[in-house]
């Protein structure tokens, strides 16, 4: 699947219908697209945190309503909690006129599985789907994957390079493989342009509770700044916005993740890893309207811009032009091959 940038739509969801307590649905769109016949019915279960925590799931809605606005299709959102309530939900959209199911996050994985087994005619799609060594997916599901560690890597490789500390932060959300993911790449940045650089690490937890936490966030972002660190990065949802708070009152930065996650802390922000998960969303929809859906997994990395690092008019006067010329060459150097970034700590 090709990836290719997408206009994000940051406009509201305006509910015209519920399934369910929770539930939001768009109109129908009068988009040239869906003038010609019946829109193509889409629905996706927001992920722990649900819409509004700015970054991975805010990323998925902004999928979706480009793919709205563009493609004229319509959908169906519903929010989720933990435990049997993911599952409940998926199985009411697929018994649905959804064509399509979204899952936002690892933990619909075995879920959304089951269900694609059991609803043959219809298709689905999983943001950050685990893969087991040996498993086989059906032929109507999309495990739509990252390499969160090439973005966490040149991220990492900024923080040593401007730290004045020579300690930076790194906050997690809930301590699983695919978060380590993103810690691994951020300490072998580090590593990779400052050895001696120090890199402080903590978690929110080991429960999905861990990715909507902002108190603990700040908790733990306090605690790296006040242990020396000057910069912060933070994998860790809405967590995260805690580690924000933390940065403005210490007066030091941090490093946002999954969207560009600059306004919610102004000057403090030194810059995003962004995830392309709205691209995601948005191509595999149209992939599906063009009738090119492919099952199996995707995953996407820096080379089809998958991932990548935020560097703009709002940010650039934090990082000298030396500086974002070797982050520059680090990339590169990623894409031909010549670095191969670790996936574990």
């Amino acid at each position: 699947m090709r990836l290719r940038t997408v206009l994000s739509a940051a406009a509201l969801l305006l509910a015209a219908a519920s399934l369910a307590a929770g539930c939001g649905s768009a109109p129908k769109s009068s988009s040239p697209a869906a003038a010609g016949g019946k829109p193509l019915e889409v629905g996706l279960v927001f992920d722990i945190g649900g819409r509004g925590d700015k970054s991975f799931n805010d990323a998925a809605y902004a999928g979706l309503d480009s793919a709205q606005k563009h493609l004229g299709i319509h959908y169906t959102t519903l929010e989720t909690s933990e435990g049997a309530d993911r599952e409940a939900q998926l199985r009411q959209l697929a018994a649905s006129d959804a064509q399509i199911i979204f899952g936002v996050g690892f933990l619909f994985t075995d879920d959304i599985k089951t269900l694609a087994k059991e609803f043959p005619d219809k298709k689905f799609a999983c943001v950050d789907y685990t893969v087991n060594p040996g498993d086989s997916l059906p032929p109507n599901l999309a495990a739509l994957k990252f390499r969160e560690e090439e973005g966490s890597y040149l991220v990492g490789a900024l923080a040593a390079l401007l730290t004045k500390t020579n300690t930076v932060g790194f906050v997690g959300g809930m301590e699983i493989p695919l978060i380590h993911k993103f810690q691994a790449g951020f300490v072998a940045g580090v590593k990779a342009v400052n050895p001696k650089a120090k890199v402080l690490v903590k978690y929110a937890g080991t429960t999905g509770q861990a990715f909507r936490d902002p108190t603990k966030g700040k908790e733990l972002g306090l605690s790296e700044y006040q242990g020396g660190a000057d910069i912060i990065f933070h994998a860790a949802g809405s967590t995260g916005l805690g580690v924000f708070e933390a940065a403005r009152e210490q007066k030091k930065l941090a490093i946002g993740v999954d969207s560009d996650q600059y306004d919610e802390a102004p000057g403090f922000i030194l810059t995003s890893m962004v995830k392309r998960v709205d691209t995601a969303v948005y191509d595999t929809i149209r992939d599906l309207q063009q009738g090119k859906f492919q099952g199996g997994v995707h995953v996407f990395g820096l080379a089809d811009q998958g991932v990548k690092w935020v560097y703009d008019d709002r940010n650039k006067s934090l990082i000298p032009d030396a500086v974002k010329a070797k982050v520059d060459s680090l990339q590169a150097q990623i894409v031909a091959g010549a670095i191969r970034v670790p996936t574990e700590p």
